[in-house]
């Protein structure tokens, strides 16, 4: 008999505490190290995009800030997502490392609503966990997948740790699917980016 699937709510449980140990678990100086080398495969995967969607981390989230100076090196527009409520949909915002941020929905570091808006080419997303057949999961609120869904060609990149992979990650219909995802040890997908 086959074991029953795992709730959405367990399963980000258990991610959340298999990153949570992985980071833990890391010699000092391995995060830095590990975000740079990630920040590495992504940019040599970012084709022509002129301007990508990154995210501030938070807790054990693998950072972006290597990737986002190597965007900035390159003469690339990065922005940030900003969230007003959890009814409204989440806008990128253009932002420069240095500008400041603030406190948002949840806690989510942010620029000031007066920024400008930006389309990006190529969204960096967060995640709890991803498949190979890059599916994702996220925390649960639905606002990647809605911003997703309202940019049909841009180029969607899951950010994270390699722990954070499973065999499957079971989908709703409204769950939008990564063209790649990069982590500290490699890049899934990416074909045709």
């Amino acid at each position: 008999m086959s074991k029953p699937a795992m709730s959405k709510p367990a399963l980000r449980a258990e991610l959340r505490a298999a990153r949570d140990g992985f980071v833990m678990d890391m010699a000092p100086g391995d995060r830095v190290r590990f975000e740079t080398a990630a920040a590495d495969r992504l940019m040599r995967i970012v084709g022509s995009a002129r301007s990508i969607a990154f995210y501030i981390a938070l807790g054990s989230e693998m950072g972006c800030g290597a990737a986002i100076e190597a965007a900035v090196g390159r003469g690339l527009v990065v922005a940030l997502p900003h969230v007003d409520s959890r009814d409204a949909p989440m806008r990128f915002l253009r932002w420069a490392p240095g500008e400041s941020l603030e406190p948002g929905w949840r806690g989510l570091l942010q620029p000031g609503a007066e920024s400008v808006p930006v389309r990006p080419d190529l969204v960096v997303c967060p995640l709890l966990g991803f498949d190979p057949n890059l599916n994702r999961i996220g925390q649960g609120a639905g606002f990647y997948d809605r911003a997703l869904a309202a940019l049909p060609d841009v180029k969607k990149i899951g950010w994270g740790w390699s722990i954070q992979q499973r065999a499957a990650i079971g989908c709703d219909p409204w769950d939008v699917p990564l063209d790649a995802v990069v982590t500290e040890a490699g890049v899934i997908g990416g074909a045709g980016l």
